[in-house]
């Protein structure tokens, strides 16, 4: 479990130095450039990520999760979980490409991360779900609250075409669909599409 905490920590307090401390970043990109600021970012990224992914691993246990449940997860819980991941999916992506939808969310990508995490925590209920799914969420609305407050007021993007929302949308479904089929093989558990 330590190496989850761990890893969740410094994925936070990574992502929340631009937004906690604009002059630290600033004076960081001074003496260094940025080039190395970026890459330094990524590598501790990439280790909060293999911390995160190995301390999720090495918990996994043998007999079936629910036996080590914190609390009940909802019989619903599946169902809304599916839903708010698709969900999670379009916002996620959606920052990338022209489209309506960074019309009417601010941080869309943080949000999506929100309903993945919210949508995972409807269907397990193990303390290493509510360190990876609860942290993970919780982050990302407090980073919401920090860079809204670093950037003040919001100036939306201009209309996109109708078009750019459907391929964003038609895309995010089909990602959606092969991480439902690769989910067993990539973090354990049931394959979700039969």
């Amino acid at each position: 479990m330590t190496r989850l905490v761990i890893g969740v920590m410094l994925w936070s307090m990574v992502h929340f130095v631009p937004a906690l401390a604009p002059g630290f970043k600033q004076s960081i990109l001074k003496r260094s450039g940025e080039y190395p600021y970026k890459g330094a970012f990524t590598l501790l990224m990439v280790i909060s990520l293999f911390l995160i992914i190995s301390g999720w691993s090495s918990l996994t246990p043998v007999e079936p999760d629910v036996l080590n449940a914190v609390y009940t997860a909802p019989e619903w819980g599946g169902h809304a979980a599916a839903v708010l991941i698709l969900i999670g999916f379009i916002l996620f992506l959606a920052p990338y490409p022209a489209n309506n939808i960074k019309r009417m969310l601010r941080h869309p990508q943080l949000v999506g991360v929100v309903g993945w995490g919210v949508g995972h925590l409807l269907a397990i209920g193990t303390a290493r779900a509510i360190v990876l799914f609860g942290g993970l969420t919780v982050w990302a609305l407090i980073e919401i609250l920090l860079i809204n407050r670093r950037d003040g007021q919001w100036v939306k993007p201009d209309k996109a075409p109708l078009k750019n929302d459907v391929a964003l949308i038609v895309f995010s479904i089909l990602a959606y669909l092969a991480f439902l089929y690769t989910h067993h093989l990539l973090f354990g558990g049931t394959n979700l599409i039969s």
